[in-house]
């Protein structure tokens, strides 16, 4: 079993920890382990039964562990999931059991899939993507390396998003 470590212990970072408690034991080989954040004391005065390891910028990755990074600004998101991963860390998905992936579409390591989100048939979708609560991407989609749908987007068929494009919610692009 790996240990799971949440990169960025900000508000989002605490929403992806508890979508990762919300997948069963037996369909994941890891166990939460904890958070990296830039700062120590990102955690202070919340309650939530982890810790911050370490920060990012000194975390020495190990062989035992997995990373998942829910970062919001998909320019550092990127830049930080390219370091780790150039040294050796290997990231993880999280896909919330309520979400919903069609059976033609691929996607890439580190994707983020929050509660009732969905990718539907024909769909590629890259490296470091996060798809927030109730947002879609439709057939022959395509969303590059880093993007971020927030809660409520719509990415109709046959959008192409280019690397590290972020939506607001509620944004609809056809």
């Amino acid at each position: 079993m790996k240990n799971l470590l949440i990169i960025g212990a900000g508000g989002f970072g605490k929403e992806v920890l508890g979508y990762a408690l919300d997948i069963k034991e037996e369909d994941r080989d890891w166990e939460v382990y904890g958070f990296l954040d830039r700062n120590p004391n990102a955690l202070d005065n919340y309650k939530c039964g982890y810790k911050i390891i370490n920060t990012i910028q000194d975390h020495v990755i190990n062989e035992d562990e997995v990373f998942i990074c829910a970062l919001g600004d998909p320019k550092i998101k990127l830049q930080i999931c390219r370091e780790f991963k150039a040294k050796g860390a290997v990231f993880t998905n999280i896909i919330h059991p309520t979400a919903r992936i069609g059976r033609t579409s691929t996607y890439g390591q580190g994707l983020i899939m929050c509660p009732y989100s969905s990718i539907t048939e024909n769909v590629r979708i890259g490296e470091f993507n996060t798809i927030n609560s109730f947002s879609v991407y439709g057939h022959d989609s395509v969303a590059e390396d880093g993007c971020t749908l927030s809660p409520n987007c719509d990415v109709s068929g046959y959008v192409y998003l280019e690397e590290g494009v972020f939506l607001g919610s509620n944004v609809t692009i056809v």
